[in-house]
């Protein structure tokens, strides 16, 4: 159960990092972000301020981010270790499956009932899906290492 707590704790590591790097405003996902939000079209003093105010409230986004990537995290580690024998394809599978039953749904229907710019809806469901599904496969790559 230790092993499974401290692979869920790195994978937070993991997760938040490629969070950062796939939503980074120089990147083409991390501008489909920003127009889904509404603040596309804003100066960069206006995006300034507007993050200027966020951060006194960012440590407790971050941590629940934190938390819900555990929670992801957790689960990787918990199939991972108690199926170590059959290979990481199937682990790749699982995960993969599971990404495709319960991720893109939940995307998906977060987007189609959330106030999300309709220009970008699509962008961002695929954006938002895909950079779970890289997370997820980065994690398992990572864990591949700690758990053989």
């Amino acid at each position: 159960m230790t092993t499974i707590v401290l692979l869920g704790i790195l994978g937070v590591f993991i997760s938040i990092a490629i969070g950062w790097c796939w939503y980074s405003l120089k990147t083409p996902m991390g501008r489909i972000q920003q127009e889904a939000v509404g603040h596309g079209n804003l100066s960069k003093d206006e995006q300034q301020k507007l993050m200027q105010e966020m951060q006194p409230k960012m440590w407790k986004y971050l941590l629940a981010q934190a938390f819900l990537a555990f929670l992801t995290s957790l689960f990787i580690a918990f199939i991972m270790t108690e199926q170590k024998g059959l290979g990481s394809g199937i682990i790749y599978a699982e995960v993969g499956f599971a990404w495709l039953c319960f991720t893109v749904p939940i995307v998906g229907q977060s987007l189609l009932w959330g106030n999300c710019d309709k220009q970008v809806k699509w962008k961002k469901f695929f954006s938002d899906i895909f950079s779970n599904l890289i997370t997820y496969f980065v994690i398992i790559f990572v864990f591949s290492f700690i758990v053989s």
